[in-house]
């Protein structure tokens, strides 16, 4: 009963519009405080004390130092010229499709996903260019800004991924063998988008073609050089071995602030502080959503929540492929009202001990864990991808939510597949982690 008065809480301070660390937090702090929850011997000093260690611990890991890390390299590489030279040469090597621009701003998605590890950081850095090039082609808004919403969630999938970074620190599963896991389900996530794009803009007659011009693709080529290698560097260090997830994220600033000074010369020493704290912002607030998460999940655990769980699934007497199932339409519901930092911390910690019961590995359980929760981006009212989308198409989150309904549908079919077909998820890992 205490731990449904915790969710109930939980979910009443969220739609009253209370900020998800506070919703998360607030319940936890005082159900933990109020007497009788826990035996008289356990005296409140103690109990405030170990509040205090677990927001600490929250937070205290060198692996989720890559999540400011990364989000700082999204923001310069956005402001840097970075994302514009890669749409240019995505458009030049796929614009002959039709709905080409929209095909360009995929692809650039899936180039800028393996730098910035962020759904929302990719959204506005392609959005900002896409958008309005889009609408001046003649897509209809709305389009344009649901073919970038759906682009910017491969974003999380795609390494390197910080919802992954997530997973990877709350179930101690390798975190490089995750990436690995969703390299290939990324670029099949990617092809659909432009397969459904590409028949979308040939029935409405959306956009303008034009040939294919090899001089055209060398030379935005050469313009792109620099800012092509930056997913090469940050992957290839990742899946090789050579530098952990924290260091490549420390890599990705680095080259980020290179190519975008020095090479580009887009970005000058006076624009970093805005730069710094703006990106900043968005990662404490994550990473505080992780310290208040660490108070729930432990008060949950107290509550043998996870052993319960496991009593109340078997007894549903589902084989593993139902079992599996029925989480995966419970992970695709809450990630449309949750925010996917929440629904990770929050849900992970008690469904990871049903893998067995599931009959899935656990690095192929995390895979399509984020999956669910990229689709969560791009359904209302908390897809976050949708809300960047329109604050900058200038379009009401119910047109663009409409707009993308045929990509959402799409993309449960990727789902559906890595859920149900191991080897997409799990071979990577293997050829690469013996």
């Amino acid at each position: 009963m205490i731990v449904l008065l915790l969710f109930a809480l939980l979910f009443l301070l969220i739609i009253l519009g209370m900020p998800i660390a506070l919703s998360i937090g607030i319940p936890a702090l005082g159900l933990i405080l109020a007497p009788g929850v826990f035996p008289p011997s356990v005296p409140t000093p103690a109990l405030g004390q170990t509040i205090v260690q677990l927001l600490f611990a929250g937070v205290d890991s060198f692996d989720l130092l890559a999540v400011p890390l990364f989000m700082l390299a999204g923001a310069i590489m956005e402001s840097g010229g970075i994302s514009r030279r890669i749409i240019d040469f995505s458009d030049s090597l796929v614009g002959w499709l039709p709905g080409g621009l929209a095909c360009a701003s995929i692809v650039a998605s899936m180039f800028f996903a393996g730098i910035s590890g962020s759904a929302a950081a990719d959204t506005a850095a392609i959005g900002a260019v896409a958008i309005p090039a889009m609408i001046r082609q003649g897509y209809p808004p709305a389009f344009a800004a649901a073919v970038v919403a759906a682009g910017g969630a491969i974003g999380i999938i795609i390494p390197p991924s910080i919802p992954m970074v997530i997973f990877g620190f709350l179930t101690n599963v390798s975190i490089a063998k995750l990436f690995a896991g969703g390299l290939l389900v990324g670029v099949l996530f990617g092809f659909v988008l432009m397969l459904v794009t590409t028949f979308l803009s040939q029935y409405h007659g959306y956009g303008s073609r034009r040939p294919f011009s090899a001089t055209l693709a060398l030379q935005s080529f050469r313009q792109a050089f620099w800012a092509l290698w930056a997913p090469l560097i940050v992957l290839g260090g990742i899946l090789s071995g050579l530098v952990t997830v924290t260091e490549a994220a420390a890599l990705a600033v680095f080259y980020a602030l290179l190519v975008s000074m020095v090479i580009n010369r887009e970005l000058a020493w006076r624009d970093l502080p805005e730069l710094i704290i703006r990106s900043q912002i968005t990662a404490a607030a994550i990473l505080f959503i992780i310290a208040m998460a660490k108070v729930f999940t432990w008060f949950v655990a107290m509550q043998q929540t996870s052993q319960l769980l496991g009593v109340a699934m078997s007894g549903l007497g589902l084989p593993p492929w139902g079992l599996l199932l029925l989480v995966m339409v419970g992970l695709l519901i809450v990630g449309c009202v949750m925010e996917t930092t929440a629904a990770l911390i929050l849900l992970v910690p008690v469904l990871i001990v049903l893998t067995p019961q599931m009959g899935i590995d656990p690095i192929q359980f995390g895979v399509v864990v984020v999956i669910n929760l990229a689709l969560g981006m791009l359904t209302p009212p908390v897809g976050i991808c949708l809300f960047v989308s329109c604050g900058i198409s200038g379009v009401p989150l119910g047109k663009v939510a409409r707009a993308a309904l045929p990509l959402v549908a799409v993309t449960l079919m990727v789902l559906l597949f890595a859920t149900y077909w191991p080897p997409l998820t799990l071979w990577l890992p293997t050829i690469l982690y013996p």
